[in-house]
């Protein structure tokens, strides 16, 4: 196809993948407001990781809303040709929601921007019923900070850089750490040695 061609579908491409997104963001809206329904009809807890990521979905979709104006016109055209593609940027979007939401359960990130959570606490010695409290129990602390996690997890699938810069940070200061740690090693024995040779040098007399 001529590039010529190309450009002169972009509105008819424009139109058919906005179509096609506004299905995927119908379908991923009801699944939420299911969820919710659910939890209040029979009295569940709510599952916060099924959330974060519905809420990682809906924000990649909006993003590739938001920038189909500016993506080049192969780009377009394959985007129009492939459900798939269309699919793969809100995928990643709640895969980083979810990833998001257990640094924030690690405690990585940490702020008055940033949720908190209440933990069902572990016993002594863990158990498989532990874990299944934890994925079933574990909530915002306050409404705050249910609607902070709305927001970081919305915003996870929003930008797609957001969550690989925060790993990448949180690896740069392991690197730091590590770093420290092993010069301190090596300038311990270094230090042991001076006192001991301080120690067996010979005095002279007063």
């Amino acid at each position: 196809m001529s590039r010529d061609m190309t450009q002169a579908n972009r509105p008819e491409n424009i139109l058919l993948i906005t179509r096609r997104l506004l299905i995927f963001a119908f379908i991923s809206l009801l699944a939420t407001g299911a969820t919710f329904g659910a939890s209040l009809l029979y009295k569940q807890h709510l599952l916060t990781s099924w959330l974060c990521f519905e809420c990682g979905i809906i924000g990649g979709f909006v993003s590739i809303q938001q920038r189909l104006h500016k993506v080049m016109d192969d780009e377009l055209q394959l985007l129009s040709q492939s459900w798939y593609t269309i699919l793969l940027v809100p995928l990643y979007g709640g895969i980083f929601a979810l990833l998001l939401y257990v640094i924030f359960l690690s405690g990585l990130v940490e702020g008055h921007l940033f949720p908190e959570f209440y933990i069902p606490p572990f016993g002594k010695t863990p158990t498989e019923d532990d874990v299944i409290q934890f994925l079933a129990k574990t909530l915002p602390k306050s409404g705050p900070d249910f609607a902070k996690l709305i927001f970081w997890c919305f915003l996870a699938g929003f930008s797609e850089r957001l969550v690989p810069q925060i790993i990448a940070r949180v690896s740069r200061s392991i690197e730091i750490e590590d770093d420290g740690q092993s010069n301190s090693l090596k300038t311990a024995p270094h230090k042991q040695d001076d006192e001991q040779e301080a120690h067996d040098a010979p005095h002279e007399p007063s």
